[in-house]
């Protein structure tokens, strides 16, 4: 009796532990297949698109990476790819984010009718947008995070309307080289500076606009209007690549130093040139301060937090091809001049050793306090 006791016994724990093995599997089953109850939420993600390498150095030295510590640093993923200026890519990385389900698109368009586009194939999706830089014209971003930029073409103006009154130029002609007639943003740098310069009562000899902020068609461009105006006493050039573009002529033609040109971005080249005497100033745009403002935006937005992201954007803008207020965060620039060019390495920007590189930039900042 006490032996079959035993083995009953014996089999009934074996029993229970099959059972208890039987339940444990079935809880855990659920979680191995992606089941709801124990699986980690997916991070939510930004896709930004950048719109080229080639019109300006900014997008992949500066933006590129201060977009990606941000996201990073909020345990956000993102996807950060640039178009190369190619409106086809710039459509095909839009779908590709939109059907990948990104909870955010922030971008920079190429042109307002292919930006406005893609912002309607993410807003038919669910997908808020944000306009990084540049305002999509008739698109439906959610938000515009950029500078003042009717304020970086006055700065332009009124910078040269100081150099030349300085080389004893008080009244004269000026050509001005636009930027991209598709770019919204070009469209206000030149009302800015237009205004600044004929305000101060000089004269707009010529005023084109430059395809695609195309450095070398500007070269063309410019080369052609100088030749047609050799008596102007300044160059009004929309950025520093214009800039660079126009200052080559020139010294083609000996008049570099003689005829200042101007920019923005406050790009090394760029820098140098005014180091050297041969670009009147850069506008800085801090990236840092831009990219901050549209990360933190775009982060609310993945995380489902409206309301956040309202209370950054505490300015507006119009925009009248599609007859609406775009809620907008808008920076002010710094024009900068041989004198503050350390104000641009104090921030971070750049560095002292990329500027400071041959005999004469040495000299030129040492003179300055670049350091």
């Amino acid at each position: 009796m006490r032996k079959r006791s035993l083995l009953a016994a014996a089999g009934l724990s074996v029993s229970v532990l099959a059972l208890a093995a039987c339940g444990s599997n079935s809880t855990a089953a659920p979680a191995a297949s992606g089941g709801s109850s124990s699986a980690p939420a997916a991070k939510p993600k930004v896709g930004v698109i950048l719109p080229d390498s080639a019109s300006s150095a900014r997008w992949e030295n500066n933006d590129r990476p201060l977009l990606k510590a941000a996201f990073d640093a909020a345990g956000v993923d993102s996807d950060i790819q640039n178009a190369g200026g190619d409106v086809t890519k710039f459509s095909s990385i839009a779908d590709q984010m939109i059907n990948e389900k990104v909870n955010v698109l922030l971008i920079v368009n190429l042109d307002s009718a292919s930006g406005a586009a893609v912002e309607a194939k993410a807003k038919a999706a669910g997908i808020p947008t944000v306009d990084y830089d540049r305002l999509t014209l008739g698109g439906s971003a959610s938000y515009y995070v950029s500078f003042d930029n009717v304020a970086v073409g006055t700065t332009i103006g009124q910078g040269l309307v100081k150099c030349m009154g300085a080389q004893g130029h008080k009244t004269g002609a000026v050509i001005e080289l636009d930027g991209s007639p598709t770019d919204n943003n070009a469209t206000l740098f030149h009302q800015g500076y237009d205004a600044a310069i004929k305000a101060a009562g000089y004269t707009v000899a010529a005023d084109q606009a430059v395809p695609n902020w195309d450095n070398v068609q500007g070269g063309t461009i410019f080369e052609n209007l100088y030749s047609a105006h050799k008596n102007i006493v300044g160059v009004a050039s929309a950025n520093d690549g214009l800039g660079g573009a126009a200052e080559a002529i020139l010294a083609k033609n000996g008049v570099a130093g003689k005829i200042l040109v101007t920019g923005q971005d406050a790009t090394d080249e760029g820098l140098q040139r005014v180091l050297e005497g041969t670009q009147c100033l850069s506008v800085y745009k801090a990236v840092k301060k831009e990219a901050d403002a549209a990360s933190k935006i775009a982060i609310d937005l993945a995380k489902g937090d409206t309301a956040s992201a309202d209370a950054l954007a505490t300015g507006s803008v119009q925009d009248k091809t599609g007859n609406r207020t775009v809620k907008s965060v808008l920076l002010i620039p710094q024009a900068i001049f041989a004198a503050n060019v350390e104000d641009v390495i104090t921030d971070g920007y750049t560095t002292a050793a990329k500027l400071c590189t041959t005999p004469a930039l040495v000299a030129a900042c040492a003179t300055n306090k670049v350091s």
